[in-house]
């Protein structure tokens, strides 16, 4: 089912594709995980985490700290695309099934995006033998920062 996505008055305040991966080299927990910006347009983001042996945790799944990580930033980043400089102000996360495999995807996308907040929705999903399974499903509430 295609989304709305209502941009705000104003688009030409978001972040392009170039500055958004400036700023994930700026940030350590980003290069941690290893993040890569896949997809980029207005009010939609893909990206990707390769999974290792660091980010499982003690039953051989990928840690929900990586998969909150990749809902967050999904949603984060879905929201700069539009709204510029932002910071998340609360999510919530669904863990629907245990993520094993390869890589994981992010999907964020624009709910809604309006004065001083952004609202978006993010799904992960565990990439393994080329086939994509959801893990996590989640809803963000972006705040757009102002100079």
């Amino acid at each position: 089912m295609e989304k709305h996505v209502t941009p705000p008055a104003s688009s030409s305040e978001g972040l392009p594709r170039e500055a958004l991966e400036a700023a994930i080299q700026k940030t350590p927990f980003a290069l941690l995980m290893g993040a890569k910006v896949t997809k980029y347009q207005a009010g939609k983001v893909e990206l990707m985490v390769p999974v290792s042996e660091k980010l499982l945790q003690h039953h051989g799944f990928v840690h929900g700290a990586v998969i909150g990580f990749l809902a967050d930033s999904a949603c984060a980043w879905a929201a700069a695309s539009l709204a510029g400089d932002v910071v998340t102000s609360e999510y919530k996360i669904n863990l629907i099934a245990p993520a094993l495999g390869t890589s994981l995807l992010g999907r964020g996308e624009v709910i809604k995006a309006s004065g001083r907040q952004v609202v978006c929705r993010a799904d992960v999903y565990a990439v393994r033998d080329g086939s994509e399974k959801m893990v996590a499903t989640a809803l963000a509430t972006i705040a757009r920062l102002k100079a």
